[in-house]
């Protein structure tokens, strides 16, 4: 099934604060409650809703340095790609995994207390991934935007 506006409206009020009682959604969307509510079971039924999470601080948390590492594998063999991907899950500083396609096979996003702490996320776990050829990490100085929202248009 497809969304409506009107799902497309609830799916953005949750996207900004998923601890929304049900009533505020409903006001917030212009819908009564129970059809809010109806409305939102089936969003989270048909999976367009997976999951609902607190987004930490990442300074609070004390892990303030972002550092997105480019790994290029020696091939891509199908076991050398599960075996890089399965190890690579097991790292609790990694954040994101992406293939890609371009230069580098896989970017990762890794949190940090700071460069030594990165360094020894590096000797413990990331120099140790199965299949790497090479590795390049670039630091990022400032975060200048970041959000988990997606956007949710309506029809193109």
């Amino acid at each position: 099934m497809s969304v409506d506006a009107t799902d497309r409206r609830i799916l953005e009020a949750l996207q900004r604060k998923g601890r929304m009682s049900n009533a505020d959604l409903s006001e917030q969307v212009n819908l009564s409650a129970s059809a809010c509510h109806r409305r939102v079971q089936r969003l989270e039924t048909e999976g367009y809703i997976k999951d609902y999470v607190a987004l930490l601080d990442a300074r609070k948390m004390g892990v303030s340095t972002t550092v997105f590492v480019e790994i290029t594998l020696q091939g891509q063999a199908d076991e050398v790609l599960d075996a890089f991907e399965k190890a690579v899950r097991r790292i609790p500083d990694v954040l994101e995994c992406h293939l890609m396609a371009g230069t580098a096979d896989y970017i990762l996003k890794v949190v940090a207390e700071n460069t030594e702490d990165f360094a020894r996320i590096h000797r413990q776990h990331l120099a140790r991934l199965p299949g790497v050829a090479q590795m390049q990490s670039s630091f990022a100085l400032r975060t200048v935007f970041k959000t988990t929202a997606l956007p949710v248009w309506g029809e193109k």
